[in-house]
């Protein structure tokens, strides 16, 4: 199975923490992103931009700025940079702030210069993907402004578009947020169809530790993963308690009834809030005292942040 997305996160997490690094040291990460942006171009561009080869002379050259349209949080400029280097290496592109930074309306947030037909051409498929990350940047920081002040932290989930996972969860990171799961082998999470697929909460545990209901807990085969198991009720959160998970997710429970797993449970195993998250006050959930809260619309059905590119 390939797994070089996983590089790419952290091909672009080194480029958040450390800013311009040696492209050298990143030759494979960088030629896969390039492969999938250039079949993203591919899907965009077709045979040929049409309209730009047919108005805009081939020797025209233009200056442009990227500005953005809302207050927001900006993500994805290398990926922008490199959109552009793929369609032309001489094309002149300068980021003037930084992935993670906090832009207001009208700012300029970079420019570009050179082959005017170049620059409509990826135009479109540039904005697309800054935009999708910066509104996935700036919802992830209005949720982690939302607990500030609490111990408890913001994650997203595996409700990513397909094929985007690493620049959605880079996104997130920006944001302020953390990963949870990259996909199904990073970790142990029991859902609700597990649990009635293996026969109760108590059952799946076990299995997972790699026993029958039978045997008593020993040496289990999977224990260097965290065991997470989503509960519905108190009894249920009672049962995960028993069986040894290692993290609790209490899913769809109102406030009080989650305040109330959380003293229950009483620091024995973690706990994560999940459930229509990116509908409810995190504050107010926050307050229950809960170790996580997850959200899957950071990535599922986010609002992209409007930039547009305007030649000077």
């Amino acid at each position: 199975m390939n797994f070089k997305y996983l590089d790419l996160y952290n091909y672009l997490l080194s480029t958040f923490d450390e800013g311009e690094n040696d492209e050298g040291l990143y030759a494979d990460e960088i030629a896969y992103l390039d492969d999938f942006l250039k079949s993203v171009l591919d899907e965009d561009v077709g045979e040929g931009d049409i309209t730009t080869d047919c108005c805009v002379p081939e020797s025209a050259v233009s200056n442009g700025v990227f500005i953005a349209k809302e207050p927001g949080v900006i993500c994805g400029l290398g990926i922008l940079k490199r959109i552009f280097t793929i369609l032309d290496e001489s094309l002149f592109f300068k980021p003037l702030i930084r992935d993670g930074d906090m832009v207001a309306k009208g700012d300029v947030v970079a420019k570009i210069s050179g082959s005017s037909r170049t620059i409509l051409t990826g135009e479109r498929t540039a904005l697309n993907l800054l935009q999708h990350m910066s509104g996935i940047a700036t919802k992830t920081a209005e949720a982690v402004r939302e607990v500030s002040g609490t111990k408890t932290r913001i994650l997203d989930t595996r409700k990513t578009t397909p094929g985007f996972r690493a620049l959605d969860k880079y996104a997130v990171k920006c944001g302020g947020g953390n990963n949870h799961r990259f996909n199904l082998a990073d970790g142990v999470i029991i859902k609700d169809n597990h649990i009635k697929a293996a026969g109760g909460i108590t059952n799946a545990v076990k299995k997972v530790y790699g026993i029958t209901q039978t045997e008593t807990v020993s040496q289990p085969v999977h224990r260097h993963y965290p065991i997470e198991v989503e509960t519905e009720t108190l009894a249920q959160v009672d049962e995960a308690l028993n069986a040894g998970a290692d993290i609790i997710m209490l899913d769809n429970m109102t406030p009080e009834i989650m305040a109330e797993a959380v003293r229950l449970i009483n620091g024995r195993a973690l706990t994560e809030a999940s459930g229509n998250m990116g509908e409810r006050n995190l504050k107010e959930i926050a307050d229950t005292g809960v170790d996580f809260i997850s959200i899957g619309a950071l990535t599922h059905s986010v609002k992209a942040l409007d930039i547009s590119l305007r030649f000077e």
